[in-house]
């Protein structure tokens, strides 16, 4: 999954991000969920009992720091050959997750396997008007878009190409998830509104086509000045192996309603400089088989709106930003991502239009809902995501080990490496890339400014990594709740924003810009997070080329994510803005009340649902939300190189100047940014220095410039972090890698090995096939955990959804509690004479605690008169 998403934008703005599984990732952000601030005492905090729910067998205690592993050297492998590779005892570990078709092979072969949801398919557009006049782009036109949703039978392609196991999608929210359950009732009528109906789409297409001024020929082809319309679509021919088919489908479906369609298999690698490295306007390309995967569980998915759809999104690339969407799906997408909203009604709401407009906008038509298998032999040991698998679970690489081993060398294949340049601005947030990129640093929850917490893989909460406490301010009213009683909480009436706060950046001063400085009069945050990190965090964390970690590395991010977006900055970057202007829109400061011990505060408008994700650390991870730590150091030879024009962190700058994309792994940019390091070592290079220079000594500059130097003359490339492993040997041309242990990081291996087996819900509903028109009927619904009732203090909701015999739903409700693992659905006369005599279904969702994963059953029964 690519990357410029997960925040192409800025990576202090509280957005969760999605990572790119086929295509790029894409972000969200975290917003009020429920109800207003818990009262109740929340759950304990002493280990992650609330992630972890059974903890293992034995958990022996280690003196080992760092990974578990000596090394793990990761290599490219076709999803095809995975299994074969296993067993042939090649590889210990296939990361990747593979299609739910794989299922019957892995159990066949006895393999150890993980099993997580919301990995996705869709058909990306191309949404442009081509600079070639002559040449017509059906999809500029977003009923044209909208109509591709009829033409897509989501029913065929599960059944044929997933054999069943995955889900039809219809939306940028993950299916079944928690927030696809909360607004169920909107999802399922809009799921029976655009269900598939060939006519309907053939219908629309040749409405539109002939506004457009195309005509069809004798043949049936339609025609543009005298030209076939020729659709370019670009398939992915890796990966798990659906791509393809699936994108033969859809060109099949085209030709039936006259357009010619160019199939291009492409490669990951061969594809993502194409539909996201040129110009829409360039036209090179009209479809893409796009896939998404979320960098871990989302709890909350509004921002996925702005993300999935709209020019604003954090993306910042093409095709997003050549989308012209309808005004209010753009307000409405915008607003939520930015928690322009005070209640909980609202918010849902809002999503229930958004998902709505989404349809008829069409950026993409989502297609597929994954269940993905990531397999392995049994002497191995994975903590994986829920909703997103083995490579994008931040706890992973932190526990990752053969059983009971402490040591040695694990193999693990993936489907592609190096799909794009590695920079932590604009650069690759493949999943297979970041998963590596991932195991070198802190860890973070998913959120943006997380890093120094760890997402909880369970629940998409997140727990303290590296800071010591944290405090929470929520203005009174606001729809936030906490859930682990780790930091402290409380509300205001007013929270006002200290004048010596940074609001701002003057580019050309090099200096931030106060509160007081924009805002004489005052201003004021729905949201205050104020962390404090221990006193000895610049003894105990040092990064991977011997460098002690200081106060510059935080400041030095927090400028990167302000001085690109200033026309006036010597990296300024015209594709950057629109998101950075959408971020200060709820960004209202940060401030560093003291560097010894280190306390950061931030204030936004913006703000999560769970508290938990509204705490704010803005460790010196990725200023845009993309994988990968950041030196202060490499920032300023990779900034040098930008302002000399021979280097660019963005594609779209990188093609505008005629520059090479910043690499910090590979190819010609190694040698650029050598010159560099040699250059601002000479000098003496302080980046920034009006603000910058307050945070350095001599002592330390000379000393970050000759460790960095040391270290690229020892392993060949720029990739620093501070995490359990460090990238030792990259071989970009034979797409391969190897990891080592960190032995100077400062936690034992063991820090998460709390992370166990999640605790999955499993129903059954029980009821009549029959039901009498006007009589009450009552249903009952078991919910269990390895055969053991599941506890009432572990279930959130039981809601129940009724339809009747043409999709449309009758009643939404709630399950009555009979006992631990017992609810019923009690369905009164009334509701009953609302269904016409023949088949109905009922439909049931339980939404457990411990894990964020809702479980869905249903049955069907005849209604007779």
């Amino acid at each position: 999954m690519k990357s410029k998403i997960l925040y192409a934008t800025l990576g202090l703005l509280v957005i969760l991000s999605m990572i790119l599984s086929a295509c790029q990732p894409a972000a969200q952000t975290a917003a009020p969920t429920e109800e207003p601030l818990a009262t109740e005492k929340p759950a304990a905090t002493e280990a992650p009992t609330e992630a972890a729910t059974e903890a293992p067998a034995e958990m022996p205690m280690t003196d080992r720091h760092g990974g578990w592993l000596d090394e793990i050297d990761v290599s490219v492998i076709a999803g095809d050959s995975a299994i074969s590779q296993l067993q042939a005892g090649s590889i210990d570990l296939y990361s990747y997750g593979l299609a739910s078709d794989i299922y019957p092979a892995l159990k066949e072969a006895g393999l150890g396997y993980s099993q997580s949801y919301g990995g996705s398919y869709s058909i990306m557009f191309n949404p442009a008007v081509f600079t070639d006049t002559t040449v017509l782009n059906p999809y500029s036109n977003r009923k044209i878009r909208e109509a591709m949703n009829w033409l897509v039978d989501r029913n065929y392609i599960n059944q044929e190409i997933y054999a069943g196991g995955s889900l039809p999608k219809f939306f940028a929210i993950t299916t079944q998830l928690v927030e696809y359950t909360n607004l169920v009732d909107t999802a399922r009528a809009l799921e029976a509104k655009y269900a598939y109906n060939l006519d309907k789409a053939q219908q629309v297409v040749s409405d539109e086509m002939t506004g457009m001024g195309a005509a069809l020929n004798a043949d049936g082809k339609w025609e543009y000045n005298g030209k076939p319309v020729t659709l370019i679509f670009l398939i992915r021919s890796d990966g798990d192996g659906t791509r393809k088919p699936m994108g033969d489908y859809m060109a099949n479906q085209l030709e039936a309603v006259g357009f010619t369609v160019d199939r291009q298999y492409k490669t990951s690698s061969e594809a993502a400089p194409i539909w996201r490295g040129s110009p829409a306007v360039d036209g090179l390309w009209n479809l893409y088989t796009a896939g998404w995967l979320p960098s871990g569980l989302t709890r909350d998915e509004r921002s996925q709106i702005q993300q999935m759809y709209l020019n604003t999104s954090v993306q910042a690339v093409d095709p997003f930003i050549s989308n012209i969407s309808d005004p209010e799906f753009q307000q409405l997408g915008d607003d939520l991502a930015q928690g322009t909203f005070s209640t909980r009604e609202e918010r849902d709401q809002m999503m229930a239009r958004a998902l709505e407009l989404s349809l008829e906008d069409s950026l993409q038509i989502f297609t597929i809902e994954q269940v993905q298998y990531s397999p392995y032999n049994t002497n191995v040991q994975v903590t994986y995501d829920l909703a997103a698998g083995v490579e994008a679970a931040y706890v992973g690489p932190y526990n990752l080990r053969f059983v009971g081993e402490e040591g040695g060398t694990m193999k693990v294949g993936t489907v592609d490496l190096f799909t794009e340049p590695w920079n932590t601005i604009s650069g690759s947030n493949w999943v297979w890339d970041s998963n590596i990129m991932r195991a070198t640093t802190m860890g973070a929850a998913n959120v943006v400014g997380s890093a120094g917490l760890m997402g909880d893989p369970y629940t998409g909460l997140s727990w303290p990594q590296r800071i010591e406490s944290a405090e929470l301010t929520v203005k009174s009213g606001l729809p936030v709740k906490q859930n682990l009683d780790w930091f402290t909480i409380d509300t205001a009436d007013s929270i006002e924003v200290p004048g010596d706060t940074w609001v701002d950046w003057d580019a050309t001063n090099q200096k931030f810009i106060t509160a007081a400085e924009k805002f004489p009069e005052g201003t004021t945050a729905n949201v205050k997070s104020v962390v404090t990190y221990p006193a000895d965090l610049y003894e105990t964390i040092t990064w991977h080329d011997g460098s002690p970690i200081s106060a510059a590395d935080f400041v030095m991010a927090m400028i990167e994510a302000f001085d690109r977006a200033k026309p006036e900055s010597a990296i300024y970057d015209e594709s950057y803005a629109p998101s950075f202007e959408a971020f200060l829109a709820s960004f209202k400061g940060y401030r560093i009340v003291s560097t010894d011990p280190l306390v950061i505060e931030s204030y936004s408008d913006a703000y999560n649902a769970d508290a938990e994700l509204n705490i704010l650390p803005l460790w010196p991870n990725s200023p845009t939300g993309l994988s990968g730590e950041n030196s202060w150091q490499v920032f300023a030879i990779s900034n040098l190189a930008e302002e000399n024009g021979e280097l660019a962190y963005t594609s779209d700058k990188s093609d505008a100047t005629e520059s090479e994309q910043t690499n910090w792994i590979g190819g010609p940019s190694l040698e650029i940014l050598a010159k560099y390091l040699d250059q601002a070592e000479s000098e003496a290079y302080i980046p920034y220095e009006p603000t910058l220079g307050q945070y350095l000594t001599a002592d330390e500059v000379a000393l970050r410039y000759a460790n960095l130097q040391q270290w690229y003359k020892d392993h060949g490339h720029f990739w620093v972090g501070t995490g359990p492993y460090y990238l030792d040997r990259v071989y970009t041309t034979e797409k391969s890698l190897v990891l080592k242990n960190n032995e100077t990081f400062m936690d034992k291996s063991d820090r998460w090995a709390s992370f166990s087996e999640p605790k999955l819900a499993s129903i059954q509903l029980d009821g009549p096939a029959q039901v009498s028109g006007g009589s009450e009927s009552t249903f009952d619904v078991t919910v269990s955990f390895k055969d053991q009732p599941y506890a009432q203090a572990d279930i959130k909701q039981v809601k129940y959804i009724l339809y009747d015999a043409t999709g449309a739903v009758i009643e939404v409700g709630e399950a009555d509690f009979v006992s631990d693992g017992l609810y019923q659905v009690t369905l009164s006369a009334d509701t009953v004479a609302k269904l016409p005599t023949g088949s109905a279904r009922l439909e049931v969702a339980v939404v457990p605690i411990p894990v964020a994963i809702p479980a869905f059953t249903s049955i069907d029964f005849v209604v007779v008169p």
